[in-house]
C-alpha cells in the first residue's frame, strides 16, 4: 500500500518539477523574425511628391501589396512584422491615391516630407 502511495507522490512531484521547465526551455529556443508585406523606408517616402506618375512611385517604393481592382487608383502598402524574440507585432499601412495616373494623396503610418505637396516639376 505504501509503495502505491509513494509512487503517486513521486509521479506528481515529477510533473510539478518538469512542467514549468517547458516554459523555460521555450524561452531558450531561437525563433526567427517573421516579416510580411512591403517594408518601406522613411527616406524613400520622403522622395514622394504629388503629381508623380505610377511608374515613378513604383521606382521609388516598389509595387503595392494591394492594388484597387476597379481601376487601380488606390495602392495599399501593408507590412506586418512579428519579432521572434518577444512576439511583438508591428503593423504599418501606407495608402496612395492617384487620379489620371498622377499621385494625389498619401496617408498612413509614414510621415511625409514637407515638400510632398510641391510637384517635382517645380
Amino acid at each position: 500500500m505504501k509503495f502505491k502511495s509513494l509512487s503517486k507522490w513521486l509521479l506528481l512531484a515529477t510533473f510539478a518539477v518538469t512542467l514549468p521547465s517547458c516554459a523555460f526551455v521555450d524561452w531558450l529556443v531561437y525563433k526567427q523574425d517573421l516579416p510580411q508585406g512591403n517594408f518601406i523606408e522613411t527616406k524613400d517616402v520622403s522622395k514622394l511628391r504629388v503629381e508623380m506618375t505610377k511608374e515613378q512611385v513604383t521606382f521609388i517604393i516598389g509595387r503595392p501589396v494591394i492594388e484597387d481592382t476597379f481601376g487601380g487608383d488606390t495602392w495599399h502598402y501593408v507590412s506586418h512584422f512579428k519579432s521572434g524574440q518577444n512576439a511583438k507585432v508591428t503593423h504599418k499601412e501606407f495608402i496612395l491615391k492617384f487620379s489620371d495616373n498622377k499621385l494625389v494623396s498619401a496617408t498612413g503610418d509614414y510621415e511625409l516630407s514637407e515638400d510632398f505637396n510641391t510637384p517635382i516639376s517645380q
